[in-house]
């Protein structure tokens, strides 16, 4: 599966709808949670549906609605204004049950997904339940809000623990790999780092918050030069062996799950497999 890139943009600043939209992000999510201020909750809702109804359906298609928690004051009002309206896909804010999925998905069209982003010790705990819900398109990990919700200092170990738990629900529930948080840096080196160590726990795929991330994400996702030619060398060592079982590569034992790896980092980079 190819990675995912999501972009969130405000949802009282419709200025930027079709700048995010364009810029390169495989998805957008109209944030209706944290980058909104309580006062501006109304008019966001109000910028979002018209600007929804001119889109085609091709673009609608890649848009998300960031809704409110479950706990919070306004998210009656984000399930009630949702009935209706040409979505997709809607991502649930700090979700911690099963039942808040039901929820959401109950006032979305047929068809239509949710997206559980997982932030507290509570969601941590029930994800694979929440794995489980129908409807549930794939799981994403808040790393920011889970810091502040068990009070730690830092990324590290305790982080890593609940990046992992929900990377291995997804997994056992077969949903695709799930969405990485966002880097708060611009910098781009930050920004691969983050990359690169949500890769190393199963993420495959991430939120950015400014459209310059977008690009090096991208870049970020694909296989580097060294990486690609080892690929070509088990591929094309493997194709000459006639399916042996197990050959040698650069010195190493090379079997079929290693093979398998080396098919997808093609993939990835998308080139062709037969070489």
């Amino acid at each position: 599966m190819s990675p995912i890139i999501y972009l969130f943009v405000p949802g009282n600043r419709p200025e930027r709808f079709a700048k995010a939209l364009a810029s390169g992000a495989d998805r957008v999510i109209l944030d209706l949670e944290d980058a909104v201020a309580p006062d501006d909750k109304v008019a966001a809702r109000t910028h979002m549906a018209g600007w929804l109804n001119t889109l085609t359906p091709p673009d609608r298609d890649r848009l998300l609605v960031r809704v409110n928690d479950a706990a919070s004051p306004w998210h009656t009002d984000d399930l009630h204004w949702l009935r209706g309206l040409p979505l997709r896909e809607v991502m649930l804010s700090k979700c911690e049950s099963p039942e808040q999925v039901d929820q959401v998905a109950g006032h979305l069209s047929v068809g239509a997904s949710v997206l559980p982003l997982i932030e507290t010790v509570r969601g941590v705990l029930a994800a694979a339940a929440i794995a489980r819900a129908s409807n549930v398109s794939r799981l994403a990990f808040g790393s920011l809000d889970y810091l502040l919700d068990l009070d730690l200092p830092g990324p590290g170990f305790a982080l890593d623990a609940a990046a992992l738990a929900i990377a291995m629900a997804s997994r056992a529930e077969s949903l695709p790999p799930p969405v990485a948080g966002v880097t708060p840096e611009l910098d781009a080196d930050a920004v691969q780092r983050d990359l690169a160590h949500a890769r190393a726990l199963g993420y495959g795929a991430k939120m950015c918050i400014h459209p310059m991330q977008v690009a090096v994400v991208r870049k970020a996702f694909k296989p580097d030069a060294q990486t690609l030619a080892w690929a070509r060398r088990v591929v094309a060592q493997w194709q000459q062996s006639n399916g042996a079982g197990a050959i040698q590569v650069d010195g190493k034992m090379v079997d079929k799950p290693v093979l398998l790896r080396a098919e997808r980092m093609l993939a990835l980079a998308g080139q062709s497999q037969s070489l």
